[in-house]
């Protein structure tokens, strides 16, 4: 015993003997132990060392990583699959899978929560709907805003939204022939003016901006807004700060771009709340109700408690950010196709002659929706170039928080509680056995075929895995609106133009699709010509 504090003693004075360098190698050296240790027990240890994958992707996250940097996860992801098969083990604790029944069991059935990647999309340093990770408080916040996106309530909309799309016809009637036409930017600005209207109960003026080339500081911010989400994904949140205050005019504008969008959605919230108070509006008669209107009667009702104005300006936050880039892109891709198939645009222009003898007039959207070959094209729009592509992350629960025992067994793998499970669109619809040739764009495959036997569940088998808008609880809330623009946009301007392009401006190198978890072009533009046809 007595000897302690003198061992004590000659341990302290030895360690006061080694230089820094020696501290700095012992440090290393432990580093590069632990670092092995972890890379031998991922690759031969972990529950999932089973998984087939690329032996690199199971030690770290890294490699994935640099796919998501550069805008490839998508065919990334798709290229494991083809060589792998449906189960692939994409990191240390994630596996992807491209199978119906794995997919409807870990979205629909257990209703698994997302992952933390969801929190990079954070609108007003604050949660909304699709960056709530638990599925029960997700349920609680869709519970306050899907019945403003229910198909009968929309549709008192739809006055709006032809008005919206007839402006842009009538802007691109003034301008042919005098220069080619930045369809994102367009569509943009239209799809701003648009969710204005059913968030917010009136435009916000942006089309008008667009058509006298002046900028709108509100659609500039939704633009900015997703380079500004993948940016804090890969920096610490202590970072973040220091990072904003780089000497870049134009960064320092993606830095703020969250704060134009909130200080935008809170003037509209004060001007609604005080018409509300004033009893200009009546929340509780009104059926055609803007959302922001529906929400303030919410938190109203609940006694300032259960939704607050500050969840307020988050979800109509990312009501706009969710809605605008998305339904713009998948616009200029379906013009594009238009551009460069000329069989397709006759095609549809026939069936739209038939039903638009005013092309100035568009058909009601229930009209619209009986047309074969326009909803054909929509369809295959939305397989091809369905606007979140991506990943759609899960995390497999606890034993305590779900039915599920001993893990999730994933088509006779075994997974342990805490794993990233997901899926992504891009594969499911690019399933060769359920869409032959399936990186062709070919409407007609919606079409059904008389005569044929079978046909009835080949349509069905091809229902089923379209899923553009996600798919289970956690299913886009705005996707019913988005059908509207969709059909409404595509069936006045294929009906008034026929539509071209300059092949030095796009071409299919410009429109190489890139994945930033939603899709753009590579150049981030799709310049077409459109051209007023003859009567």
């Amino acid at each position: 015993m007595s000897s302690s504090p003198s061992l004590l003693a000659q341990s302290s004075s030895y360690l006061l003997h080694i230089s820094p360098w020696s501290f700095l190698g012992l440090a290393l050296t432990a580093y590069l132990l632990y670092f092995c240790g972890t890379c031998i027990y991922n690759l031969l240890f972990s529950p999932l060392a089973a998984i087939p994958g690329p032996w690199y992707a199971a030690i770290s996250d890294f490699w994935l990583t640099t796919h998501v940097a550069r805008l490839q996860q998508c065919m990334t992801v798709q290229t494991l699959f083809e060589r792998y098969g449906p189960v692939v083990r994409v990191g240390p604790n994630k596996v992807v899978f491209c199978d119906m029944m794995t997919m409807r069991s870990v979205y629909c059935v257990h209703k698994f929560d997302k992952s933390p990647f969801y929190k990079a999309l954070l609108t007003n340093n604050n949660d909304h709907a699709m960056t709530t990770l638990l599925h029960s408080e997700h349920a609680a916040r869709r519970k306050v805003y899907a019945p403003h996106y229910n198909p009968s309530h929309l549709i008192q909309f739809e006055p709006e939204v032809k008005d919206s799309v007839i402006k842009v016809v009538n802007m691109l009637e003034s301008q042919q022939r005098k220069a080619s036409v930045s369809c994102p930017e367009m569509f943009r600005h239209l799809m701003v003016d648009i969710i204005s209207t059913t968030v917010f109960g009136s435009r916000s003026g942006a089309i008008d901006n667009y058509a006298m080339g002046i900028r709108d500081v509100l659609s500039q911010a939704i633009k900015d807004f997703p380079t500004r989400g993948i940016v804090r994904s890969f920096i610490p949140t202590w970072a973040w700060s220091v990072v904003c205050r780089l000497p870049s005019e134009s960064w320092r504008r993606i830095c703020r771009s969250d704060s134009i969008m909130a200080e935008f959605v809170r003037g509209h919230i004060d001007d609604t709340s005080a018409k509300m108070r004033a009893s200009l509006i009546d929340s509780e008669k009104d059926d055609k109700r803007p959302l922001v209107q529906r929400m303030l009667q919410h938190h109203i009702n609940s006694g300032h408690g259960g939704f607050s104005v500050q969840n307020i300006v988050s979800e109509c936050m990312g009501h706009l950010v969710a809605g605008v880039d998305t339904t713009s892109t998948l616009l200029s891709y379906l013009l594009w196709e238009l551009s460069r198939r000329k069989d397709i645009m006759k095609h549809l222009q026939a069936e739209l002659d038939e039903y638009m003898s005013d092309r100035h007039v568009v058909p009601d959207f229930a009209t619209l929706c009986k047309m074969p070959y326009l909803n054909a094209f929509i369809k295959e729009g939305l397989r091809v170039y369905g606007s979140a592509p991506s990943l759609l992350e899960r995390v497999v629960p606890s034993t305590t928080a779900s039915k599920i025992d001993d893990g999730f067994d994933m088509m006779g793998y075994a997974l342990p509680p805490g794993t990233v499970v997901a899926t992504q669109a891009w594969s499911m619809h690019r399933d060769p056995e359920v869409f032959p040739s399936p990186d062709t764009f070919l409407p007609e495959r919606w079409l059904p075929v008389d005569g044929v036997a079978g046909e009835d569940e080949r349509l069905n088998r091809m229902s089923q895995r379209l899923m553009p808008f996600g798919v289970g609880s956690r299913v886009c809330g705005g996707q019913n609106l988005a059908q509207i623009v969709l059909r409404v946009t595509v069936a006045a301007i294929a009906c008034n133009f026929d539509i071209s392009a300059n092949s030095s401006e796009t071409n299919e190198h410009t429109m190489q699709i890139k994945d930033a978890f939603v899709i753009h072009s590579a150049t981030k533009d799709c310049r077409l010509i459109f051209t007023s046809r003859e009567c």
